[in-house]
């Protein structure tokens, strides 16, 4: 795919949603860290609904801290890996009282240094809550990068690097949420809607009839 086609892919999107953002709920860099490390493996629809119960009772570091693992499993367990996730959220909880003063710090390394933050959950935050060009790779945008031919790859990595280079500069910051919705609502996994999609005719997926 060449350069003129990838900004004018980009330019469509913009245009189509000028403002686009997490499906998550939250209300602080805190309640974001928290939904995406729950919405692993889990839908953004599930995660709210833990969340709008959760964070009435508790939505700060200390607060979770004080529920204990045993306390926050009665607001995830409906969601996946819930057990995994607590203990996580704990941990993290702690480490951001004891040495980040209870705020979620705004660096790559310190976010993944966080028990159940990896990459892409660092990649979020960072572009949702402060602003940064990052280019977190899930199975959505993976899906759209190799089928469109946006920014094809083997692996997420190799995925995530090709889209932070080929990406016009201007629409870096929002780039990672026009690519979710597209895959989540129009390039779904199964039978992508090819006839109600904005880029189809700039697209260079080959068997559009499957």
């Amino acid at each position: 795919m060449n350069k003129t086609k990838r900004h004018e892919i980009f330019s469509r999107l913009q245009k189509d949603n000028p403002n686009p953002t997490t499906e998550l709920n939250f209300e602080s860099t805190f309640e974001l860290l928290i939904a995406v490390i729950l919405s692993a493996q889990a839908t953004d629809k599930s995660v709210n609904i833990a969340t709008s119960k959760l964070y009435e009772i508790a939505n700060t570091p200390e607060a979770i801290y004080k529920l204990g693992e045993t306390g926050l499993k009665k607001y995830i367990k409906t969601i996946g890996l819930y057990n995994t996730k607590a203990k996580n959220i704990i941990k993290t909880c702690k480490i951001l009282i004891d040495e980040h003063d209870s705020t979620v710090p705004d660096d790559q390394k310190k976010l993944e240094a966080l028990p159940g933050v990896g990459r892409k959950t660092a990649n979020v935050v960072r572009n949702t809550a402060f602003g940064h060009p990052t280019m977190a790779v899930d199975t959505h945008i993976f899906r759209v990068s190799n089928r469109t031919k946006i920014a094809p790859g083997k692996n997420v990595l190799e995925v995530e690097k090709k889209l932070v280079k080929f990406i016009p500069d201007e629409f870096m910051v929002d780039a990672h949420h026009w690519l979710i919705l597209l895959g989540r609502y129009t390039c779904v996994a199964r039978k992508p809607r090819c006839g109600s999609c904005l880029i189809e005719d700039l697209c260079e997926y080959k068997d559009k009839t499957e």
